[in-house]
């Protein structure tokens, strides 16, 4: 089966949804695939066909890029554990979201958001808790003759109205003892995963360009596997920076450059191979020893706005 699959159906997807989508990004390895952005939304896409496969550094690296970019990280796939992922239903993976492709276009292109999420043991859904306690209070129902009811414990109960989830069956009879939509949909669009681990440089940095960029006043926030190498943060500005040979460099600048375009951010890459300056579309190739002359943050910005 073509690699190219169920890239190119994410990217129909997004597209018939209305987003603008970014260039593939075809560099190894890769925390992420595709960008799209319609509007206010701004979408970072991993696709994976095994959602397993998806390692801790990527999802750092989709956490991290997502936070800084005001992005929703998404998982998109379709197996996990040898199983088929199930239409409807939100996968988790170090904490983020993964769906397959026909859920991503009920949710994207339909509007239709999943209710059900995928934990050991089996498929649950989450329950509005507040709502819970009303309608059971206004059927004049105790903890107690509820938990009687649904053969759960009292306590199952007490923490169903705290928000836990509960599994489908469950959730099925509440709704129709009390005729309500007592189920929470899950929203995808602006979830926030946990806060990340502590921040690692990669292996491959190269330590005088980060320090330079540091010592122009910049905040500075490495990935790990992502087509950039570097967040750069200065005065409202967001620079997405590569650095490396000018061999390693060529393929990036391009991609980095159409990215900032969606995302309306800067684009950099640091040639440690070479002493000059030039835009390559949106990105500005800098010379290694060239940033070293450079003394604040805002000159660099000055020439990469040239």
């Amino acid at each position: 089966m073509s690699q190219d699959r169920l890239p190119q159906m994410v990217i129909s997807i997004m597209l018939l949804a209305g987003f603008d989508v970014s260039e593939r990004c075809n560099i190894r390895p890769r925390s992420f695939d595709l960008l799209a952005k319609k509007g206010d939304i701004l979408v970072i896409i991993k696709v994976a066909s095994h959602i397993d496969s998806v390692s801790a550094d990527i999802a750092w690296d989709l956490n991290q890029i997502a936070r800084y970019l005001q992005a929703t990280p998404l998982i998109v796939g379709e197996r996990a554990r040898g199983a088929d992922l199930e239409r409807g239903v939100v996968y988790i993976r170090y904490g983020l979201f993964a769906l397959s492709p026909e859920s991503l276009y009920d949710y994207f292109a339909e509007g239709l958001s999943p209710m059900v999420y995928a934990s050991p043991g089996g498929l649950y859904v989450k329950i509005k808790g507040d709502l819970l306690r009303e309608v059971r209070e206004r059927s004049r129902m105790s903890l107690g003759d509820l938990a009687s009811h649904l053969g759960v414990s009292r306590r199952a109960i007490s923490k169903y109205e705290s928000g836990m989830g509960t599994t489908l069956d469950v959730a099925i009879r509440l709704e129709e003892l009390f005729g309500a939509q007592l189920v929470e949909m899950i929203e995808l669009v602006g979830y926030r995963s946990p806060e990340p681990g502590p921040e690692v440089p990669p292996e491959s940095a190269t330590g005088d360009v980060l320090v330079d960029l540091e010592r122009m006043g910049m905040e500075i926030h490495a990935m790990r596997q992502a087509p950039f190498q570097a967040l750069a943060l200065f005065d409202k500005h967001t620079i997405l920076t590569a650095y490396g040979t000018s061999q390693k460099i060529a393929k990036r600048a391009s991609l980095i450059g159409n990215i900032s375009h969606l995302t309306k951010t800067f684009a950099m890459c640091v040639v440690t191979d070479y002493k000059k300056q030039k835009k390559i579309g949106k990105t500005l190739l800098i010379g290694e020893e060239h940033l070293h002359t450079m003394e604040d943050g805002s000159e660099l910005i000055d020439m990469i706005n040239e």
